[in-house]
């Protein structure tokens, strides 16, 4: 069945599920806004339709418009401060984001100093004390207007660079965007050993990886194994994982296309319906929940 056509037929397809199936009460913790509030009432229908909440990632500029949306719609999104790393002006960003009622920042991206660079500090410092969660940017990333200069580096991005924030702020719940791509292996290792670390594959991967889904059962590779290397907790080493759909630019389409490459990998990789609940919204709203 297709997907594609809009919530109704997202409902309908949802709806034939058994009851409990994991993508009711969806979280989802990649959503940009581009400012238009015609997307806002897409993006509304999308979630009603799953029953779910988005993190709305939000430029300063729209944080009156995205305020004002999450007060008319309190179940179905949850604001995040997109903010540069590098502005002088961040930490007041952090603030009025906060002071604003927003839940967390991000997708943070093009720094230009390694994301665990000393000089970020203080910004992660606020957001630990205010328990705001942090979505990051990792992993390649796109460059949409390649004639114009611009000082950006994959590798101030690397999925290891969260390792020591994640480290050093105990209790800041970092997100990676994009599980690391493609350094997927080194993303699920320093995730594997941080509580408050997790990541979503959206963007590409589950794309370019459709024909080997089971791949990702050897980066996931600690499901039930009682050992000093592997951490207490759940029983499915897929749980580091959270949904994001990296809806951008307005392209609606791509939160139902998401959903769909999700459920598709974790069934062919024999994630169980508990964890794919968590997966795809019980760990979130966990942490909102603890957060608050």
């Amino acid at each position: 069945m297709n997907v594609h056509s809009g919530p109704a037929l997202l409902a309908l397809l949802l709806s034939s599920q058994l009851p409990g199936q994991p993508t009711r009460g969806l979280v989802d913790a990649h959503v940009h806004h581009n400012g238009d509030s015609a997307f806002l009432d897409k993006m509304i229908a999308r979630l009603d339709a799953v029953d779910g909440t988005a993190f709305l990632l939000t430029l300063p500029k729209d944080l009156n418009q995205v305020q004002m949306a999450i007060r008319k719609y309190p179940k179905r999104l949850i604001g995040f401060g997109s903010i540069k790393l590098d502005d002088p002006d961040a930490l007041a960003q952090v603030e009025r984001f906060h002071a604003a009622g927003f839940r967390g920042l991000g997708e943070l991206s093009g720094p230009l100093k390694s994301f665990d660079d000393k000089a970020y500090a203080p910004i992660f410092a606020a957001a630990e004390g205010h328990r705001m969660i942090v979505l990051f940017h990792t992993g390649i990333v796109n460059r949409s207007n390649p004639d114009v200069p611009a000082d950006i580096s994959v590798d101030r991005m690397r999925p290891t660079t969260l390792d020591n924030i994640a480290r050093r702020y105990p209790k800041l719940t970092l997100i990676g965007a994009h599980l690391g791509n493609p350094d997927y292996a080194w993303a699920a290792e320093v995730a594997r050993w941080n509580p408050n670390l997790y990541f979503d594959v959206s963007g590409s991967t589950l794309i370019k990886k459709q024909e080997d889904y089971a791949f990702f059962k050897s980066v996931f590779w600690w499901s039930g194994i009682a050992s000093p290397h592997t951490p207490k907790g759940g029983p499915s080493a897929f749980e580091k994982l959270i949904f994001g759909s990296d809806v951008f630019g307005g392209e609606i389409e791509e939160f139902d296309r998401e959903i769909e490459r999700y459920r598709k990998m974790l069934d062919v990789c024999g994630v169980p319906p508990e964890a794919q609940a968590n997966i795809f919204g019980g760990t979130l709203r966990r942490i909102l929940t603890r957060a608050k």
